[in-house]
């Protein structure tokens, strides 16, 4: 029987028929806080929405429920399943009766409402209610979230503690996340029962209440938190980086996500590291690369030189003969890890300076080197050229 646009579940909550589960509870728990009668006093309209909604929502969020809706137009719990032709022995418990070509009309039941329409709104009234009326609040762990923050290459080295501004969800200081105030009351619908009859013609029901969701007790909804429990909120907390950091790591700072419903654990704030290069160390993993000048003579005859590193200055052996572009190891002297604090190396590569020849006696030396030590080093280029 085919549903109309005022009962279309999916109508009723906004969302698409290939919603998913989680769309459909953000969709209801948005209208859900704005239609509940606990915020509309004495307004009907509101609270009929509001269980228009609730019905919705009962029978999407459940997987059998909805593929149910979705085959027939409505859902039942003793509604025939696909190809049952109808008939057999009422008495019989796992028979299920077709009530196909019935209208249940008019007529309104001591201590029910007065109920009409057709068959899938018989069924939608009294079997589609499982959850009851009021907003129940989920215990929904909080999500996590991600920031950017960027630091310089020494924060990056030994770590630090920065500060860093977010805004998160918290938890409501009023309610302390319950999403409600004030001690429960009983719920003068149902009088603390929880159940309410319900008739349609001969037919009676007891379901859930409405009202209160099937408590008996009613909650005030909390007007700081809008009953979410939960409030937005700015502020600057101190971050420590760990020793070792990568450009582009993530670091995890726990609890400091949104908080969570109903007292479930707040999610894990995770910072994305930005690094900024530095003029004399190139990292590369967690070793370190640098260029140090060395003179002619240094390199001719072989020198100790001192070398900047992360710890200060540390002493280097050039051996003899050493040429431009050649690379020296220093053990150690590298980034320590930021996972085990091992330590990679650094690796400085010697670039020769050569001396400009604006003295007359610098361009003698030169030359009696040359006449001394005649070299051709470019000898073998064309060979390894192949031209």
């Amino acid at each position: 029987m085919a549903t109309s646009a005022k009962h279309d579940y999916y109508e009723l909550l906004g969302v698409e028929r290939k919603a998913t589960a989680k769309d459909i509870r953000t969709a209801f728990r948005k209208l859900a806080r704005k239609y509940h009668p606990d915020l509309n006093p004495g307004d009907k309209s509101a609270e009929e929405k509001f269980k228009q909604l609730q019905e919705a929502y009962d029978v999407l969020s459940d997987t059998k429920k909805r593929q149910m809706y979705d085959q027939y137009g409505f859902y039942s719990d003793n509604a025939p399943p696909p190809g049952y032709a109808g008939g057999g022995d009422p008495r019989d418990p796992n028979v299920n009766f077709d009530f196909g070509g019935f209208d249940f009309g008019g007529g309104s039941g001591a201590g029910g409402a007065g109920t009409g329409g057709s068959f899938r709104d018989l069924f939608s009234q009294f079997f589609g209610a499982g959850r009851g009326g009021a907003v129940e609040q989920e215990h929904e762990p909080g999500g996590d979230l991600e920031y950017q923050i960027e630091i310089d290459f020494w924060d990056a080295v030994r770590g630090a503690v920065k500060k860093l501004q977010i805004t998160r969800l918290d938890s409501c200081e009023v309610c302390h996340g319950t999403g409600a105030v004030g001690t429960p009351q009983t719920c003068p619908t149902c009088n603390g029962t929880g159940q309410v009859q319900q008739a349609a013609g001969k037919m009676r029901f007891n379901v859930p209440c409405s009202r209160c969701g099937g408590t008996g007790k009613l909650r005030t909804a909390c007007k700081n938190c809008g009953g979410e429990g939960r409030v937005r909120r700015t502020e600057m907390i101190d971050v420590r980086i760990p020793a070792g950091v990568a450009n582009g790591g993530r670091v995890r700072v726990p609890g400091k996500g949104n908080a969570g419903t109903m007292g479930a654990p707040a999610g894990d704030l995770y910072l994305r590291v930005v690094v900024r290069p530095h003029e004399f160390f190139e990292r590369r993993g967690n070793d370190l690369y640098t260029k140090v000048p060395v003179t002619v003579a240094e390199a001719s005859l072989g020198a100790k030189v001192e070398v900047p590193t992360i710890d200060g200055r540390a002493l280097v052996r050039i051996p003899p003969g050493t040429n431009s572009g050649k690379t020296l190891r220093l053990k150690e002297k590298g980034v320590p890890s930021a996972r085990n604090g091992e330590r990679g190396d650094q690796y400085v590569e010697i670039q020769v300076v050569v001396p400009e020849p604006t003295d007359e006696r610098v361009r003698k030396l030169m030359k009696e080197l040359e006449e001394v030590a005649p070299a051709d080093p470019r000898k073998d280029l064309f060979a390894k050229a192949g031209v």
